[in-house]
């Protein structure tokens, strides 16, 4: 058992062990390190010398949170996408910035993390005071904490950041159709065959992500080998200045190395895509040379949804479909799924897009029967 005052604990083997933290000087964060004897008072010893030798004076520096997160942000830039930079730009200086821009690094506090990030989901929007949701503040706290191994690493200056609470966020169960609705949306898109419903066509029979579809252009459509090759995304993402009011399309590089890929094209699919087939070098969804809009291909589903008298589901929901489909439907091992979704790890697959409908839950049960 511990005594009061330092760490020590008897171990199975009869051992006495020691624990004190210490702080990373590349991370910043706390970890802990261990001595070991045979008895409690040598432990003690080695455990107060230990401890003894591991106490540091704090760096000091003039350096406010708004230089140092400046100094993090040019270092990074080099190695982050042009809509990741401009995102994180835009939490600093909309959110970080006008609270704790100004205060000295080195003065900077958990309790002042903790405070900061309490007011962000309680009273953080900027336009009426109302609080942000779990998922936002995070994505602000995850900063935080990249700025303070930063600072830690470059400057070696004690990391407040380290021990900041997270705001917990629960993942959003997607609304997806049954096998009924989904026979219906297949119908309507076929009877109503548009640029606008081939997209939808092609997000069901393939699971590729919205900007994906919206960079497909024609000539990515190899139409011998029967695939499509997925090699960019179109993305929305403000423009720096102006408050960050004003937006553009970019075409970038996928999410990820594994989301470049070929996707083989299904019999149905294929010959769908011959009857829309057309030269020249346009996006397959508008067949035009301009970059079709993420937002109004949402749009145009929202409607298609409307006029099938089906329930309204995000866009997104068409990779859940697909993804459950593969594998309760067909069979799909995870491994060929997940290389056809272009995730980095099978977990992922498993943990966002296989889903267990209510109609499955009840055919497994049924099955001890």
């Amino acid at each position: 058992m511990a005594k009061k005052g330092l760490n020590i604990y008897r171990r199975k083997d009869g051992r006495f062990e020691g624990r004190y933290s210490v702080i990373d000087e590349i991370t910043g964060e706390k970890k802990y390190q261990s001595v070991y004897d045979e008895t409690y008072q040598k432990t003690r010893t080695k455990l107060i010398a230990a401890i003894s030798a591991n106490l540091k004076p704090p760096q000091k520096s003039n350096m406010t949170v708004k230089e140092i997160s400046t100094e993090w942000l040019n270092a990074i830039k080099p190695k982050i996408k042009p809509s990741t930079y401009a995102n994180y730009l835009n939490k600093l200086e909309k959110h970080i910035f006008p609270i704790l821009g100004n205060i000295r690094y080195d003065k900077l506090t958990t309790v002042q993390l903790n405070d900061f990030i309490n007011n962000k989901l309680n009273n953080g929007r900027l336009k009426d005071n109302s609080g942000l949701s779990n998922g936002y503040v995070r994505d602000i706290a995850v900063i935080l904490k990249s700025i303070g191994k930063f600072a830690a690493k470059t400057y070696k200056l004690q990391n407040p950041c380290a021990e900041m609470s997270m705001p917990k966020v629960s993942r959003k169960a997607f609304i997806l159709f049954n096998k009924g609705e989904e026979a219906s949306l297949v119908k309507f898109l076929t009877d109503n065959l548009t640029l606008s419903t081939l997209g939808i066509l092609i997000a069901m029979c393939t699971g590729i992500r919205l900007g994906e579809l919206c960079a497909l252009k024609w000539a990515d459509i190899d139409f011998s080998k029967r695939t499509i090759r997925i090699n960019k995304t179109v993305q929305r993402v403000r423009e720096i200045g102006n408050n960050f009011k004003k937006t553009k399309l970019i075409i970038m590089p996928p999410k990820s190395e594994t989301s470049i890929r070929d996707i083989p094209i299904t019999d149905f699919l294929f010959e769908v895509l011959r009857k829309f087939r057309v030269d020249g070098d346009v996006y397959v969804i508008n067949g035009k040379g301009n970059i079709p809009d993420p937002r109004t291909v949402q749009y145009q589903f929202k409607r298609i949804l409307q006029n099938a008298k089906l329930p309204s589901v995000k866009f997104h929901s068409l990779r859940h479909v697909f993804a459950t489909k593969c594998v309760q439907t067909v069979g799909f091992d995870i491994k060929t799924l997940s290389e056809i979704l272009g995730h980095t790890r099978v977990e992922t697959t498993l943990r966002m897009y296989v889903h267990s409908s209510e109609e499955r839950k009840r055919e497994c049960m049924n099955l001890l029967n």
